[in-house]
């Protein structure tokens, strides 16, 4: 299932700076699936910031491509989506809100595994079909990182 035209309150794409921001933290040399389509801009992004990404407007859950996970999921649909990238075992960078740290189900499915980064300011995203540029929503969100060796657990970012 493609989420492109799915839920349209789960089509939010995240700004280029929301991505420069943690490029210092992903490796050069893996190949990058982010497979939550939205506008396909994420491709451009990373590619101009010299990664190797598929990007392709598909169904996550019967696909399974690249070294590592790094995207903006639907947020309507995080519990399925995170539990089939702990099937996959695949390295991840995952923006959600922080209300997740919250959850009984996400404190039991990745306790322990689990690296946060967390940038100083709110995110912003882009709805695919709104030409608004800039939303910010009413929470916070952080960036969940698992199996991607980071300095340490916790890294805060301007």
């Amino acid at each position: 299932m493609s989420f492109t035209n799915d839920k349209d309150a789960d089509n939010y794409s995240t700004s280029k700076k929301g991505w420069e921001l943690i490029k210092d933290f992903i490796p050069k040399d893996k190949k990058i699936w982010s497979p939550f389509y939205c506008t396909g801009k994420q491709k451009e992004y990373f590619k101009e910031m010299g990664f190797d990404i598929i990007h392709e407007d598909e169904d996550f859950f019967e696909n399974n491509k690249g070294d590592i996970i790094i995207d903006n999921p639907p947020f309507s649909l995080k519990k399925e989506i995170l539990k089939r990238c702990k099937e996959l075992d695949k390295p991840f960078i995952l923006i959600i809100p922080t209300c997740l740290l919250c959850l009984k189900w996400f404190q039991e499915l990745f306790k322990n595994e689990i690296q946060m980064i967390i940038p100083s300011k709110r995110l912003t995203f882009k709805h695919y079909k709104k030409p608004k540029e800039g939303y910010t929503p009413p929470f916070g969100s952080f960036y969940y990182c698992y199996k991607m060796n980071l300095p340490q657990d916790l890294i805060f970012i301007d």
